[in-house]
């Protein structure tokens, strides 16, 4: 059970409701009408609203993927409550195979004495094992129950592919300022909240949406730590300093999906050279506890892949930072880490590397090869020579400029580009010298 589970069940197997229970339950919604930023999932004919009403057969079980505090249980409640479905919730932490089939086995019992049908709401599927997770798929494919599944991480990642293909995905969207703030002034004003007892400044109501971080929940757990805070001066208007002492740090969400989404932003700012938008996200993996470790090796590999040899010191530079940082660990990490992200952020790209290797694996994965020409053959084992290994073999530091008009790719790939210089940076002066060097060559091999 969560945070919004109190004492005692209702008729339909929902929590009770008490006066007692923290602000966020009491001020769980009661109807579709009071749920905040989720309208997309809400239309007429949707498989929300389908789950919603009690005349609907055959409905899809539902997967509910979105950040903390969205209302991914408020939706499974509410389908419970507004269909007048049997509502069943098992702990994706603490229960295992053998109570899931307890459950289902209650539900078919149930369906069969009664006809009615059995919601079952589990949080952080995500946190299922495979097994325990294949324990759900006979139930979900023959409806002997209507499962609704909450996660804040990516289902692709953490849920098997048999239960989402059986599953209906429902993406809620983060909310918005201001819903935080509808939701912060709803709360102040119900007879289910605060009932009108304190008020709210708005340099304090901006406070507790900026610490919110788009989490409902959070923000009204918040509020109410701060109007217990005003109380406590004898004020009637929660101010700035009441929302200090409720909390004093903003709330960081991490979880699978949020790191490989701030990795993402993170290398995709570095690559397109903002480095206030890299920092950013530097800061955010940091303060969420991500391992510096990590981050400096997603940095070195940017320094290659997409700086290069426009700017080759930059790697050099980047594997020094990793080094330092496993030496020196946090805090001051993060200023080693600054420096190499600013860096790579700040100098010219170049991806030709990276498309360069790339294209020659594909080359020979497509099987465009062939052997190595006779004359680049290893000769150093006795017999080579009678084999032709070596022969006409052109030794480069003959030449003018080390350059021989010899060719190096096999016969069948003769005249193929894999590496191009895109003018950039460094890479300005390799595109001139690539280019001397293919006259010097064209001008030897005429000769």
């Amino acid at each position: 059970m969560d945070l919004f589970t109190a004492q005692g069940m209702d008729d339909l197997g929902l929590p009770a409701e008490s006066p007692n229970a923290p602000l966020p339950v009491r001020m769980r919604p009661k109807t579709v009408d009071e749920v905040l930023g989720q309208s997309h999932l809400l239309g007429v004919g949707s498989p929300l609203s389908r789950l919603l009403s009690p005349d609907s057969t055959g409905v899809s079980s539902v997967i509910l993927w979105g950040p903390p505090g969205t209302g991914k249980t408020t939706l499974a409640y509410l389908i419970a409550r507004q269909s007048g479905r049997r509502f069943a919730e098992v702990s994706a932490v603490s229960s295992g195979v053998k109570e899931i089939r307890e459950v289902i086995n209650s539900a078919r019992r149930h369906q069969g004495a009664t006809g009615q049908d059995t919601v079952l709401f589990i949080d952080e599927v995500h946190r299922f094992s495979k097994a325990q997770q294949d324990s759900l798929l006979p139930a979900v494919e023959n409806r002997w129950i209507t499962l609704v599944a909450a996660t804040t991480e990516n289902p692709s990642f953490s849920v098997i592919s048999p239960l989402l293909s059986r599953s209906i995905l429902l993406v809620l969207d983060p909310l918005d300022s201001g819903d935080i703030r509808e939701a912060l002034t709803r709360a102040a004003a119900d007879p289910r909240g605060l009932g009108g007892e304190v008020q709210i400044s708005e340099d304090a109501l901006e406070a507790l949406v900026s610490l919110s971080g788009s989490d409902a929940r959070k923000a009204l757990t918040l509020l109410e730590a701060a109007a217990s805070a005003a109380r406590e001066r004898n004020g009637e208007t929660v101010e700035p300093g009441d929302v200090a002492a409720a909390a004093s740090v903003a709330l960081v969400r991490w979880d699978d999906d949020q790191h490989y989404d701030v990795a993402s932003a993170f290398i995709k700012s570095m690559r397109g050279s903002d480095p206030d938008a890299a920092v950013h996200y530097l800061a955010r993996m940091l303060e969420a506890g991500e391992d510096p470790r990590f981050i400096a090796r997603r940095v070195m590999i940017c320094a290659s892949e997409d700086v290069g040899l426009a700017a080759p010191d930059i790697l050099p530079l980047t594997v020094a930072a990793a080094q330092a940082v496993a030496m020196v660990g946090m805090p001051e990490a993060r200023i080693i880490l600054s420096q190499a992200v600013i860096a790579v952020a700040m100098a010219p790209k170049s991806n030709a590397a990276y498309k360069a290797i790339d294209a020659a694996i594909d080359d020979l994965r497509a099987g465009k090869s062939g052997p190595v020409p006779a004359h680049l053959r290893d000769t150093h084992y006795s017999g080579a020579r009678a084999l032709g290994h070596g022969e006409g073999y052109q030794y480069s530091h003959d030449f003018p400029h080390a350059i021989s008009s010899q060719t190096f790719l096999p016969e069948r790939l003769a005249g193929k580009t894999y590496y191009e210089p895109t003018g950039r940076g460094q890479e300005s002066v390799i595109q001139k010298r690539l280019g001397a060097i293919k006259n010097l060559r064209g001008v030897q091999g005429a000769g």
